[in-house]
């Protein structure tokens, strides 16, 4: 049991281990060899260029299937733990909104949102779009001329936010990981940045690949393990 007061600054990361737990295949696992295409043959500025449409299709795939997800004990346990721990901060590597479905609030969506587009052209900020871009139906346009995209960050692109990311981490008192494989960059070097300074902690279904980084490692489905992890002191 992590024993923390409202005075902590937790620093908490979460991946696709706990979306897999309310039902939405894993990234890899959705895409591996999604139609024949590797996953990065369709989350790319290159596919983007080579075939818009086709970068819908899968995008429209994605989202038809966390449309049908809901939040599970681990997304509810870290809302609880938000209320009562006013300093936490939440990262997740996850597109989809079970985070928020949950009721969490202000967290960083490092790799996008799955349920929002923006422009591939101009700075129109990106806004909320639930549409499925799927044969016979037409890849939209801005008001500028350019495409409408998935405000995903994509192989090749820039994490969002990651000044304020690192922010927190250098600030934070207690580092936890949830269901992240380890092997994704930047998320994956985020325990070695506060390694030797704070507590840090992993669980989910499998150790990850930076295992050796954590100061401990609880293997397990978080929405058994998260709900009775953590104690608040004064």
């Amino acid at each position: 049991m992590l024993t923390v007061s409202p005075r902590d600054r937790p620093f908490i990361l979460t991946g696709a281990g706990v979306s897999a737990e309310s039902g939405i295949p894993t990234f890899r696992g959705v895409g591996g060899f999604w139609r024949n295409y590797r996953i990065e043959d369709v989350a790319s500025p290159q596919a983007w260029r080579r075939d818009r449409r086709l970068v819908w299709e899968f995008y429209s795939m994605r989202r038809r299937l966390a449309s049908t997800a809901r939040p599970n004990p681990a997304h509810f346990a870290l809302t609880r733990l938000s209320r009562d721990l006013p300093r936490l901060f939440l990262c997740t590597q996850n597109v989809d909104d079970l985070h928020e479905q949950a009721g969490s609030r202000d967290l960083v969506h490092m790799h996008g949102e799955l349920f929002k587009s923006r422009c591939d052209s101009c700075n129109r900020p990106p806004f909320e779009d639930t549409n499925l871009y799927e044969p016979p139906a037409e890849i939209p346009r801005c008001g500028c001329g350019g495409w409408i995209r998935p405000h995903i960050c994509w192989f090749g692109e820039v994490p969002f936010e990651l000044d304020r990311v690192y922010h927190a981490l250098d600030r934070c008192t207690l580092f936890v990981a949830i269901g992240t494989s380890g092997t994704v960059e930047p998320a994956a070097s985020f325990v070695a940045r506060v390694f030797g300074r704070v507590r840090s902690v992993y669980l989910g279904p499998e150790e990850p690949a930076n295992a050796s980084c954590f100061t401990e490692c609880h293997v397990g489905k978080a929405g058994e393990i998260l709900p009775g992890l953590f104690a608040i002191g004064g």
